[in-house]
């Protein structure tokens, strides 16, 4: 009787690389994450980008499941890093966020978790410590690393506060409030909008009675304290 050549064991299975896109308005930022990134035989920068609009642009091109996105919170403007953090936790719920910044205050941490990041890691951080984020955030942790991480009950009352106000007002106040934050009059406003004056001042009027208060730059004092506007962005 013949003996049956002996069962060969099957080759393990090669887990593909985590991939990583960097959104970072500081080309020297992207530069050197890059590197430090493509260095690690465990994962691999699919995508760079220097705005919010052309990182949305280029994520949609990506055909992978296991992801990790880091938007630097330097993204300031209309698009900012908490409107992309927003639309791609909106479009891209499977994809991992983190926010990433340089000594980046407690407000602006937790107004990027409220919108959706997974966490945040400083820029300051050893790279090892950096390169352990990235991979904690992949497995879905809620990650903060860097010199915030002593401020996470600060971080965690931002949050409270913020859906508080989100609660209290409808998207059109938001809108308005926002809007108010760069120092535009309610003519201004309006024309942004494309509403009439007298729409303006009287959401401006509903907004200081949700909030209790008595002046514009009472409620927009509010509002930045919990992360719900950025005081004085750009156009």
């Amino acid at each position: 009787m013949s003996k049956r050549p002996p069962t060969e064991a099957a080759p393990p299975a090669v887990r593909r690389r985590l991939g990583v896109i960097l959104v970072d308005p500081l080309p020297v930022v992207r530069a050197g994450l890059a590197r430090l990134i493509d260095d690690r035989p465990d994962m691999e920068v699919l995508v760079e980008a220097g705005s919010a609009a052309e990182g949305l642009e280029r994520i949609a091109r990506v055909r992978r499941s296991r992801v990790v996105i880091l938007i630097g919170l330097g993204l300031d403007g209309e698009h900012d890093a908490g409107w992309l953090i927003r639309t791609v936790r909106d479009r891209y719920p499977l994809f991992a966020v983190m926010a990433m910044g340089a000594n980046a205050d407690p407000t602006s941490v937790s107004r990027a978790l409220f919108v959706g990041a997974d966490g945040y890691v400083d820029k300051n951080v050893d790279p090892e410590e950096f390169l352990l984020a990235i991979r904690r955030a992949a497995d879905r942790e809620m990650v903060i690393i860097g010199p915030v991480s002593s401020a996470v009950g600060e971080i965690a009352d931002g949050i409270e506060r913020r859906r508080d106000m989100d609660a209290r007002l409808t998207e059109r106040e938001r809108e308005v409030l926002a809007v108010a934050a760069q120092g535009l009059t309610a003519r201004q406003i309006a024309t942004r909008l494309g509403v009439r004056e007298r729409t303006v001042t009287t959401h401006l009027a509903r907004i200081y009675g949700k909030l209790g208060v008595g002046s514009r730059l009472a409620a927009i004092k509010m509002a930045a304290r919990s992360g719900l506007v950025s005081v004085g962005a750009p156009e």
